[in-house]
């Protein structure tokens, strides 16, 4: 027993310390080390990674910081900087589509051969300049498209699986009730539940972001960058910068884009509104269902105290009979008392008359019952 256990432990580790590392060109490596290493890479702080460790249960989170922008959506769970992208456990089902996508999308279109020497000496500079100008956005914002669109896919696919049991769930339970089909609705109401709280925390997360300028603007890794890496002067700028024309001519425009769009949040809002609009939507697609079931719940209990009345209306009319059998009871009872009659003998008519008599009273009982009933509402008419 004690291997086994050993294994698991082992197996557990493991996983929480696989990394996959994937840069601009969309070339990935898998990295097997421990959060110090990640720590001491990226330079985030120990609180921050820990949003990360699957081990923990932390709400969806997309935060950032000088460097990095920390990414915990579900099972995504990632580090973007301004030239790469940390993905935990790479080997997980869910996560496997993410990384080819990744791969897919953050690949330059047209890579060129252009500058190879400078490329080379200075990667930071090609990275910040000529992989934005061949693509709309910077890189952590296509890393961050592509996590946004890869959460509100598996939310909404999840939706639909929903939505594709519950609904002929609903109506077979409402042609017929039974445990069976009561317990089944119980259980995919439970899992709608879950779902809806999931899906909300992602809303209310870049709704939150939305809401704020200046958590938006710390998502600018590639523009924080900038700013300290553009020359001010002629004394302050560095070799390469004085030998490579093409190069200072594209940090002499990003630093003068920069100072004057410094604030500017349009690109990454429009971004955000977008998957903002589809989770809202996934949301709205699951409290459509939840009034569905709702809807379904009250005509169940409306079918529920329909039969509850029909029991109540029979149990009115066995206790008005039980009465009227009384009264019978009764009038047996005084009857069948060892007490002298005179009119016992020589007068057999009275029998009759005892009976019709009775039976009148019974009768009449039995109607004042029904209409005081009917009066009060106890019973249909």
């Amino acid at each position: 027993m004690a291997p086994v256990d050993q294994a698991a432990l082992k197996k557990k580790t493991a996983v929480s310390r696989s990394w996959i590392l994937l840069d601009q060109k969309g070339q990935s490596t898998i990295l097997d080390v421990d959060k110090y290493v990640i720590m001491r890479r990226v330079q985030i702080h120990a609180r921050d990674l820990r949003i990360l460790d699957p081990m923990l249960s932390y709400p969806s989170t997309i935060l950032g910081r000088d460097k990095v922008i920390v990414l915990n959506l579900e099972h995504i769970k990632a580090i973007i900087t301004s030239e790469e992208v940390l993905l935990r456990d790479p080997l997980d089902d869910n996560v496997i589509p993410i990384v080819e996508q990744l791969q897919r999308r953050l690949a330059p279109d047209n890579p060129t051969s252009q500058g190879q020497g400078e490329e080379e000496e200075h990667p930071g500079v090609r990275n910040d300049f000529e992989t934005g100008e061949e693509n709309e956005f910077p890189f952590e914002f296509r890393a961050l498209e592509v996590a946004l669109e890869a959460i509100c896919s598996f939310l909404d696919a999840r939706t639909r699986e929903l939505e594709t049991d519950t609904y002929p769930a609903l109506d077979e339970l409402t042609s017929k009730i039974s445990s069976r089909n009561l317990d089944r609705v119980r259980k995919l109401k439970s899992a709608m539940t879950r779902l809806t709280n999931r899906v909300q925390k992602v809303r209310d997360e870049l709704e939150q972001l939305l809401d704020d300028d200046d958590d938006m603007a710390d998502l600018y890794l590639s523009r924080k960058l900038a700013v300290p890496s553009s020359p001010v002067s002629g004394s302050g700028a560095p070799i390469w910068f004085l030998n490579s024309p093409t190069i200072g001519s594209k940090l002499s425009r990003t630093s003068a884009a920069t100072t004057q769009e410094e604030n500017d949040v349009d690109e990454l809002e429009m971004l955000l509104e977008a998957y903002f609009m589809q989770i809202d939507g996934t949301l709205n697609k699951l409290a459509t269902l939840r009034e569905y079931i709702d809807d379904t719940e009250d005509y169940i209990n409306i079918q529920l105290d329909n039969h509850r009345n029909q029991l109540i209306q029979l149990e009115l009319f066995l206790s008005s009979g039980t009465v009227c059998l009384s009264v019978y009871s009764l009038v047996a009872a005084i009857f069948g008392m060892n007490i002298p009659y005179t009119w016992k003998t020589e007068h057999g008519f009275v029998f009759k008359w005892v009976v019709i008599v009775t039976g009148i009273v019974c009768a009449s009982l039995f109607s004042i019952i029904i209409f005081y009933a009917r009066h009060k509402g106890l019973v249909g008419s």
